[in-house]
């Protein structure tokens, strides 16, 4: 059966772990001592933003993803708002296609409605398109961007 909560900061290792299989799967093999050292303080310092749900099945973990959350500049008369950013969404493997990237998307879009996020983003694979427009994004495909260094300097 699987299981989707949010991850706390016991929860780093299997967060890292996913990630290094994540990695794994795209590069191949990396050998980086000290990535798990990397990961924790990177997770502390994350967690003041960011919300992490954890997949697990049996209790081993095998899908993740977070939400950054940003607080928008007040305004006068104004109430304040917050949106978030949904990354790192990652399924193993041998559980994709069942159901647990639906499950750890219900997770964070209720979790938006409970607290008032007035929008998720999201800048998706062309493979996870159909999930995301099955939990109810809509628009453009696509961010724009500013890649490092490129366009005229203001």
């Amino acid at each position: 059966m699987t299981r989707v909560r949010q991850a706390t900061a016991a929860d780093a290792s299997a967060l890292a772990d996913l990630r290094v299989r994540w990695t794994q799967e795209q590069r191949g093999p990396v050998d980086d001592p000290t990535f798990v050292e990397r990961f924790d303080a990177w997770f502390a310092r994350e967690s003041a933003q960011r919300v992490a749900w954890l997949a697990q099945i049996d209790d081993a973990p095998v899908g993740m993803l977070n939400v950054m959350l940003f607080e928008r500049m007040p305004r006068p008369g104004v109430p304040v708002s917050r949106w978030g950013y949904v990354a790192n969404v990652y399924v193993v493997p041998e559980h994709r296609d069942s159901g647990i990237g639906g499950d750890l998307m219900a997770a964070v879009t209720d979790y938006a409605d409970e607290t008032g996020l007035v929008r998720l983003v999201l800048s998706p694979t062309a493979r996870s398109v159909s999930l995301y427009e099955r939990v109810g994004f809509t628009g453009g495909h696509d961010l724009l961007l500013r890649p490092r260094g490129a366009g005229p300097r203001a």
